[in-house]
């Protein structure tokens, strides 16, 4: 069973969350405070985890940082936060995607299942194969820079390897968002300005005078 991860203060929106996600089949932990939600995902390792921004002990973007710094899994935010600067913050420390509130259970569901869907190994299926520098590993979810595995989050692997397909071309923002964070993205093009900073900071030699990821 699917395990999902609520790191979230407010019991209302708690239980929501809780009873839309077990009608649609998935295991529910829940966490009250930034500390037990960063704890609870070490000891229960779900396979997504959702990340309220405004909690009482400790920032949202701490606890995604806390994961982050040991687990590619999937992280949304959901956040009444609707300032941009909100949006790079969280994208900057590992957040895959951002939901603001007030928000609809079906768009909700839909952002779960496709980030779930880029981590179970169908959306990458495939021998690895080569491109430059860089070396893919669909099945191991990695990237070998020069024979050294670089740790890219989920996200960062699939628009890496989108844009590696299609290796000499140009491609328009708006297709790149559509293809790694499906259509809703497309009024987010800050997804991809933070996105493409962290590969290039993660896989260009000089991120200043980028070779490979050139804008």
């Amino acid at each position: 069973m699917t395990t999902v991860l609520i790191v979230e203060d407010e019991p209302e929106i708690r239980r929501f969350l809780r009873t839309s996600l077990a009608t649609e089949g998935y295991r529910v932990v829940e966490a009250g405070t930034g500390a037990r939600g960063a704890i609870d995902a070490g000891s229960h390792k779900p396979d997504l985890a959702i990340v309220d921004l405004g909690l009482p002990d400790i920032d949202g973007v701490d606890v995604i940082r806390r994961i982050r710094a040991w687990s590619p899994m999937p992280i949304l935010v959901l956040s009444a936060r609707a300032q941009e600067r909100s949006k790079v913050e969280a994208l900057d420390a590992g957040a895959d995607d951002f939901i603001t509130k007030p928000f609809g259970t079906d768009e909700l569901l839909a952002r779960i299942r496709a980030a779930l869907r880029r981590t179970d190994g169908k959306a990458g299926q495939g021998e690895p194969f080569e491109v430059g520098d860089f070396r893919v590993d669909f099945h191991a979810h990695r990237v070998y820079v020069r024979g050294q595995a670089v740790r890219l989050t989920p996200k960062e692997f699939d628009l890496f390897v989108y844009l590696a397909r299609r290796p000499n071309r140009v491609i328009e923002h708006r297709r790149l968002l559509e293809a790694v964070w499906g259509q809703m993205a497309d009024e987010h093009p800050e997804y991809l300005r933070v996105f493409m900073g962290q590969l290039r900071k993660k896989l260009e030699p000089d991120r200043s005078a980028p070779k490979h990821f050139a804008t």
